[in-house]
């Protein structure tokens, strides 16, 4: 029997979004031959069975998965417009899974935020490289005046210039900072999808990756800030049983004192509304030292996670936030991603 002779019906359970996802994919697997079938399904992690149930609306298959699929057709459709369409069903259904859809809503969102800023950047920096070089005088021949003009304020032509100089390089710099954001939400969208139907943190590197590290090396440390006791139990709760070393305080000066040996810390998540210091006063310390500015600071804030709490938490140093109250899965998978960028740079990867 062949994986196309044994593809189950399809669940009844799931909502119309997933179930719309599955028969896609379940039309262009009927198009593959028995042996690129085969093929495929045994590529599926843990085994055949789960390329049954991505077939079968049962689980949400990750996006390796679509694209070999697609590789795998006789007529590849490389079209943009296809594997678009397969995209945006597929974030459709990650969107109302239980239980990761809310994390996965709420990525995506700043996914888009930092998408936009991006963009926004880009054209700042375009708009004021056209003026710039509209700005430079052409070189004036010998015994002629100077014909190039004086911006109409009267600034001097060589200032002018400067600070559209400076205004360009500020929207690239803008622009590159928000393009990191971007990418690290892309991979807490796939940690965030690895937890489909666990209560267990993305896995952590094994194999080639865990042989590289040694085994040995000390477990990254995650530094937890809360004036409220009861939130380091929720958040020592949800990363406490997956691979990490937690280190608490619970206000800024406490924080601080926890970094005067700042090694091995691939993140801290640091309340924003703190008597006395405050988040952003304790972050500007963070930053203030040579020894720990690296540090990936993650805001958690109950005050909002609009555009504008958002700039504002990005403005005092932070790398990503996260609302209250905390969702379990947004939790760990923005975690995960941190611990992931410590790695590669303790390794030189």
């Amino acid at each position: 029997m062949t994986a196309l002779d044994g593809l189950p019906p399809m669940s009844v359970e799931p909502g119309a979004e997933l179930r719309e996802f599955a028969a896609e994919l379940r039309t262009l697997f009927l198009r593959l031959d028995a042996p690129a079938a085969d093929t495929l399904a045994a590529r599926c992690t843990p085994g055949p069975q789960a390329c049954a149930d991505y077939l079968a609306a049962v689980r949400i298959p990750p996006w390796e998965f679509v694209e070999a699929l697609l590789d795998a057709l006789p007529d590849a459709p490389d079209r943009p417009d296809v594997r678009e369409r397969l995209r945006r069903s597929r974030l459709a259904a990650l969107r109302v899974a239980p239980p990761i859809g809310w994390a996965v809503r709420q990525i995506e969102g700043q996914l888009h935020a930092a998408e936009r800023e991006v963009q926004e950047a880009d054209e700042e920096a375009e708009q004021a490289e056209r003026e710039l070089a509209h700005a430079r005088p052409a070189p004036a021949a010998p015994d002629t005046p100077d014909a190039s003009g004086t911006p109409a304020d009267g600034t001097d032509p060589a200032q002018h210039a400067a600070l559209l100089a400076e205004k360009a390089g500020q929207a690239r710099e803008r622009s590159a900072r928000a393009a990191a954001r971007r990418d690290l939400m892309q991979r807490q969208l796939v940690l965030v999808e690895r937890q489909q139907g666990t209560t267990a943190a993305p896995p952590g590197p094994t194999g080639a990756a865990a042989a590289e590290s040694g085994g040995a090396d000390p477990l990254p440390k995650i530094l937890l800030v809360d004036d409220r006791p009861e939130n380091l139990v929720v958040l020592e709760a949800l990363l406490g049983p997956h691979g990490h070393h937690l280190v608490c305080a619970t206000s800024g000066p406490d924080a601080l004192r926890a970094l005067m040996e700042p090694d091995d810390y691939a993140a801290i998540l640091l309340d924003v509304q703190m008597p006395g210091m405050d988040g952003y006063e304790t972050a500007a310390h963070i930053r203030g030292r040579a020894r720990t500015r690296d540090i990936p600071i993650v805001f958690v804030t109950a005050i909002g996670s609009g555009p504008d709490h958002a700039r504002h938490a990005y403005a005092a140093g932070g790398a990503d936030f996260i609302p209250k109250p905390v969702d379990p899965w947004t939790v760990r998978a923005k975690v995960a991603s941190f611990v992931e960028l410590h790695r590669a740079r303790r390794t030189g990867r």
